[in-house]
C-alpha cells in the first residue's frame, strides 16, 4: 500500500527542527498513525488556535479578576465605556456588543448593580424600555482594568515580531471575514399577517 505524505508533513518536519512537538503535533502524529487515510493537517492550525485561545483567556482573566471582574463583567463595563459619555446602552445593545444572550447580559448587569458599577433606568424615549449606564465608580474601575488590559495585550504580542503580529491579524481578519457570516443564525422569519 503506498503511504501518501501531506504537505504539512513536511512543513511539520521543518517546524521540528525549530520547536520540540507540542501538544498539537503529538495529537497529529497520533492521528496519522491510526488513521493514515485522512489528512489531519487542518488540527495544525484550528488545534493550536484552540490552545493559544485557552492561554490567552486565562492570561486576560488573570487581570480582569485583580479588579473583581470576570470575563463577561469585564466585558459590559468596556462596551459602556466605548459608547462614549453618557456610557450607556440598552440591554440589547450590550447583549450584541459582548457577543451573548440578552439572558447571559442580564445576569451580568445584576452582578455589576450590585457591585455599584452599573445603574439601570428606564428609557426616556420609551419607558418600556431601559438603559444601563456606567457609574462614577464602574467608568473609573473600567479605565484603570482597561490600561491594564491593554498592557497585558502587549506583554503577551511580544512574542511575536511586529511583523509577524500585522501578518497574524491579516490573517485572522480575512478568515474570521469568511467565518463570520456562515456562522450567523438565519434571521427570524417574518411575523404572521392578521386575515
Amino acid at each position: 500500500m503506498e503511504q501518501h505524505t501531506e504537505p504539512s508533513a513536511e512543513r511539520s518536519a521543518e517546524q521540528s527542527a525549530a520547536h520540540p512537538p507540542d501538544h498539537v503535533a503529538r495529537i497529529q502524529a497520533a492521528w496519522r498513525r491510526e488513521r493514515p487515510d485522512l489528512d489531519v493537517a487542518p488540527q495544525g492550525v484550528i488545534g493550536r488556535l484552540h490552545r493559544v485561545a485557552t492561554l490567552l483567556t486565562h492570561e486576560l482573566c488573570a487581570v480582569y479578576a485583580r479588579y473583581d471582574l470576570g470575563e463577561g463583567e469585564f466585558d459590559v463595563l468596556a462596551a459602556l465605556r466605548r459608547a462614549g459619555a453618557p456610557y450607556e446602552r440598552a440591554p440589547g445593545e450590550l447583549a450584541a456588543h459582548t457577543m451573548v444572550t440578552t439572558g447571559a447580559v442580564t445576569k451580568r448587569i445584576d452582578r455589576l448593580e450590585r457591585a455599584g458599577l452599573v445603574t439601570r433606568r428606564a428609557a426616556a424615549e420609551d419607558r418600556r424600555g431601559r438603559v444601563v449606564a456606567l457609574t462614577d465608580a464602574g467608568r473609573e474601575l473600567i479605565d484603570r482594568a482597561f490600561t491594564d488590559h491593554i498592557r497585558n495585550e502587549h506583554r503577551l504580542l511580544a512574542a511575536l515580531a511586529p511583523a509577524e503580529a500585522a501578518q497574524l491579524e491579516t490573517l485572522l481578519t480575512g478568515w474570521l471575514a469568511r467565518l463570520e457570516p456562515a456562522a450567523a443564525p438565519p434571521p427570524s422569519p417574518p411575523p404572521p399577517t392578521a386575515r
